[in-house]
């Protein structure tokens, strides 16, 4: 992917800033929200997952996942 990029200098010739094509930019930020919906997803995942062993460990009495369901 070739993005048309200009870049801004200070009077001393230091970038200070980069401008792109506004299609671009909302590719780029599409594309952030869905690593973001991803990376959500994947922790949710992890922590159910600590969760649940966690609840396999325990030796109390376990809840049954329809009456969990139902409670909801």
């Amino acid at each position: 992917m070739k993005i048309a990029l200009q870049y801004l200098s200070d009077s001393k010739g230091e970038t200070i800033a980069v401008q792109l094509p506004l299609s671009e930019w909302r590719k780029i930020v599409s594309k952030i929200k869905k690593l973001e919906q991803t990376l959500k997803i994947k922790s949710d995942l992890k922590e159910a997952f600590e969760q649940v062993d966690i609840l396999m460990k325990s030796k109390g009495e376990k809840e049954k996942l329809s009456d969990f369901l139902n409670g909801l």
